[in-house]
């Protein structure tokens, strides 16, 4: 662990970053110059990239905000107003794009799930029999609400089989899970600079098929969220963004994509947090501490575990005692279980979660707390 910084963020993002990335914000940049949109235009193409074999076929496009305004900003822009989505909801962030689609008066449907089941193709199929005027598929890839993995690829080839196009929230798997564009039937990928790429908050982005993208102009329902606007302006203007640019969060995350790149890329940090992954579930089944989903389900991103039924178990008390040792959890998310989780992804490493396995023992003794 750095000593610089105050404890480690065991979180699905912010999370912790490296030395060199928080290095790389103490460079001021004014918006309008070349080198800054220079660098704007590196960190676009290094996405479209690592998302997609066939480089022609594809283009990215920033988008200031949280991982939610990029999510926001697709969702209004690139279903027309005659549209209508397919969503499958099996999480809090699943429910979030509902709730978008409501606000923003766009028709949907919903695939309804337990934010313990995982969607399975069959029911996404029976929903694209029985309604034709559905038009894009929205799903999110990794629901950090519990930690579950959902089968993109496999609803990809669905919507490609129907015609429909496919938005996948990619936020807390791309970088971290490797993805491709056209053998997952990906329309548009939707993520967040504060994520497995390993950034820090300010922007998101969204990797698009070019001719789809192409299409969606005059569509939006906000100015500044205007994904086709934002993306031509950028085109146009050679990296230029349309607003104020979050520069400190572009120059973080520019040096957080080469140290992707110097990692091994995406199937090697992929490897990193599995072992993570795998480390942290050995040692806290060691301790008696059950997962929420089977291992099958889970993504090697962030895990969600039972509480302890020990009625001297406070979940304040025991995140403030891990803190105290310099780790950060999260609670839980779950609306029908009482859970806490702990994040894989950042720069973290297999001693760190051998570490906290051991401020953890440490922390349900000082508690009196039994698994």
């Amino acid at each position: 662990m750095d000593d610089d910084i105050p404890y480690l963020l065991l979180t699905p993002g912010p999370l912790t970053t490296s030395k060199s990335v928080r290095r790389a914000m103490q460079s001021d940049y004014s918006t309008w110059d070349v080198d800054y949109n220079e660098r704007v235009e590196f960190v676009r193409n290094e996405l479209v990239r690592l998302a997609a074999k066939d480089r022609e076929l594809h283009t990215s496009v920033l988008m200031q905000g949280s991982g939610t305004f990029a999510v926001e900003s697709t969702l209004g822009s690139v279903i027309p107003p005659d549209g209508k989505a397919l969503v499958v909801d099996n999480g809090a962030y699943g429910a979030r794009i509902v709730q978008i689609l409501e606000r923003l008066r766009i028709d949907s449907a919903v695939v309804g799930l337990p934010e313990t089941q995982v969607v399975t193709p069959d029911l996404v199929r029976f929903a694209l029999e029985t309604d034709a005027a559905i038009t894009h598929v929205v799903m999110v890839h990794c629901e950090t609400t519990t930690g579950m993995l959902n089968p993109a690829a496999e609803i990809g080839m669905l919507a490609r089989e129907f015609d429909k196009e496919f938005i996948l929230d990619a936020m807390s798997s791309f970088g971290g899970i490797p993805i491709e564009m056209l053998d997952h039937g990906i329309h548009y990928l939707i993520a967040s600079a504060n994520k497995c790429v390993q950034g820090v908050p300010g922007f998101g982005f969204v990797v698009a098929r070019r001719r789809t993208l192409e299409q969606t102009q005059g569509w939006a329902r906000s100015l500044s969220l205007d994904l086709h606007d934002q993306w031509d302006g950028m085109q146009k203007g050679g990296g230029k963004w349309r607003y104020t640019s979050p520069t400190h969060a572009l120059l973080a995350f520019e040096q957080a994509l080469r140290e992707l790149s110097e990692e091994g890329g995406v199937a090697a940090r992929h490897a990193r947090y599995t072992e993570n992954h795998r480390v942290l579930v050995d040692g806290m089944r060691s301790l008696g501490f059950e997962t929420l989903l089977p291992d099958e389900l889970q993504a090697p991103i962030i895990t969600s575990f039972l509480s302890p039924s020990d009625p001297n178990y406070r979940f304040d008390e025991f995140y403030a005692a891990l803190k105290a040792r310099r780790f950060v959890i999260y609670p839980g998310k779950v609306s029908d279980a009482d859970t806490f989780r702990i994040g894989n992804i950042g720069h973290v490493f297999p001693d760190d979660m051998l570490e906290l396995i051991g401020s953890i023992r440490e922390t349900l003794e000082h508690l009196g707390v039994q698994p």
